[in-house]
């Protein structure tokens, strides 16, 4: 069958799983040298639109996710801690936040941990009403479901006056931990997947209806089918596609699609075997033009990720493979966005000139370009999918830095 061209529209527990992240992302900060080169066309300016402070806005750390931005400039995200510090004191559970053109900060929704939610670690989609959904890795049934007493995650709106309606609990069954981003279709239908739960405790992709009932599209197996799946994308004719951290050949992780009818092709299975060609992709993909694109958290010519394409063919080659001890950035954190010309958009987590991570573009021939490396003061470890407006303005967040260590969002000006 022709692959269709795809729109962007936009370990038994989840406690164990964020704790395991966590120590993941600080292990690779103890292992990655300090980068010495200078690789960097830095003719950007960088404005950082707000800095969050610690255990105020966020726990002790800043926002996990991108943001989104509305037709008037505002910009909005989540942050996995902070806001109600009768939740897990002083931490918080998380907020849902809003950011004016001046930069002030409002909380829309501070979640309790409790029915309403907890840790939204994943970014926001907006409706044209002005509703923003999202998912958070804990909270929902806390009583009686089989993730007592934290809960297996939410899916839930805030509308535009901030009042938060959870939509789905999630009950291990259908899903545990909720941890990437959503997609809506045209009818309101919420798509998004789990990173655990299900048939097999491997995660699952799933659809929640306008009306709000769920269903299990597909439960990953743990074995060649993947396990623990991102973000996915949809297509024109209601296939989906993404990336699953584990599972696969040798258990080094997947691309995937499943179509319309729930069933599951994998597209590529990466290889340790093979490691040049990258290892663990853990964040959702893009599309342009007929071909996928993606990143690894690992493997490529030096194990510190890479930019991966499938062609139209599904033939899957490397774009860009990150060197280790140079400017030119270490570990992708996060997925890519794609211009009308094809360029591509991302961030690393490290590398750069103090090794506190770039942002970066990589164009059709697969050059690529540091636009800024972060200092710190500006931000340090951008962790977030980036936003580009129409002017090419880049929007995004770092988990650490800023004026008071706790992170910040910027914006990065051509």
């Amino acid at each position: 069958m022709k692959p269709q061209p795809i729109e962007t529209s936009g370990q038994n527990s989840p406690q164990k799983y964020a704790a395991e992240r966590q120590r993941y992302l600080y292990a690779i900060a103890l292992a990655i040298l300090l980068a010495t080169g200078s690789r960097l066309a830095q003719a950007q300016t960088l404005e950082v639109v707000y800095s969050f402070e610690y255990y105020v806005d966020g726990t002790a750390t800043g926002p996990d996710t991108g943001v989104i931005r509305d037709a008037a400039g505002n910009l909005y995200g989540t942050t996995a801690g902070g806001g109600d510090v009768s939740c897990d004191s002083p931490a918080g559970c998380g907020t849902v936040f809003k950011l004016d053109l001046t930069g002030k900060k409002t909380v829309l929704h501070a979640f309790t941990g409790g029915a309403d939610g907890g840790r939204p670690f994943a970014g926001l989609i907006r409706d044209a009403a002005g509703n923003l959904y999202g998912t958070t890795l804990e909270g929902g049934d806390v009583v009686s479901s089989t993730c007592a007493p934290f809960g297996c995650g939410t899916l839930f709106k805030v509308d535009a006056t901030g009042v938060e309606t959870v939509l789905h609990s999630f009950n291990w069954v259908d899903g545990l931990g909720p941890i990437a981003g959503l997609i809506r279709d045209a009818a309101g239908n919420l798509y998004g997947t789990t990173g655990y739960g299900g048939a097999g405790n491997y995660g699952t992709l799933f659809k929640l209806t306008a009306s709000g009932k769920e269903t299990v599209l597909y439960s990953f197996s743990g074995g060649t089918d993947g396990e623990s799946p991102a973000a996915v994308i949809r297509d024109r004719v209601g296939n989906f596609y993404g990336t699953c951290l584990f599972g696969g050949r040798r258990s080094n992780g997947t691309v995937f699609e499943v179509d319309k009818a729930g069933k599951k092709t994998t597209l590529y299975a990466f290889d340790d075997r093979t490691p040049s060609r990258g290892l663990s992709p853990n964040s959702g993909l893009v599309a342009y033009a007929g071909s996928i694109f993606g990143t690894t958290t690992a493997g490529g010519v030096s194990g510190f990720g890479t930019v991966f394409k499938l062609d139209p063919s599904r033939k899957e080659s490397v774009v860009h493979s990150f060197p280790t001890g140079t400017a030119d950035g270490n570990l992708p954190s996060e997925g890519l966005i794609v211009d009308g010309q094809g360029n591509l958009y991302g961030v690393t987590a490290f590398g750069g000139v103090l090794n506190k991570g770039t942002v970066f573009k990589i164009d059709q021939q697969g050059n690529e370009t540091v636009l800024h490396s972060f200092s710190g003061e500006d931000g340090e470890y951008p962790i977030g999918r980036l936003l580009r407006d129409d002017a090419g303005n880049l929007y995004g967040t770092t988990l650490f830095g800023g004026a008071f260590g706790g992170g910040t969002v910027f914006k990065l000006t051509p």
